[in-house]
C-alpha cells in the first residue's frame, strides 16, 4: 500500500501537500480525541470513582473555550458530596 503511494507521489508531486495536510488533520483529530478522553470528567474505572465530576471545583472551565464565561468568579450551588 505504502509503495503504491510512492509511486503515486513519484508520478504526481502535486499530491505532497495534499499528504501533508491529510496527516495533519489526522493527528489533529487524534491528539483532540486523547484530550478528550483524559478529561476530568471521564471515568475509565467505576469501581474507584464512579462520579468524579463532583470532585471539580466550580471554577474549573469545562469549556475547550469560553467567551463570555467567567469561571473565576462563579460560586457552587448545592451541597459537597
Amino acid at each position: 500500500m505504502l509503495r503504491k503511494v510512492r509511486d503515486q507521489v513519484k508520478k504526481h508531486p502535486g499530491l505532497i501537500p495534499q499528504f501533508f495536510f491529510i496527516c495533519l488533520g489526522m493527528g489533529g483529530a487524534f491528539l483532540y480525541l486523547f484530550r478528550l478522553a483524559r478529561g476530568p470528567h471521564v471515568t475509565w474505572n467505576k469501581r474507584s470513582n464512579p462520579e468524579p465530576w463532583n470532585k471539580l471545583s466550580p471554577s474549573y472551565q469545562y469549556k475547550f473555550v469560553a467567551i463570555n464565561t467567567d469561571y473565576k468568579n462563579l460560586k457552587k450551588d448545592g451541597p459537597e458530596f
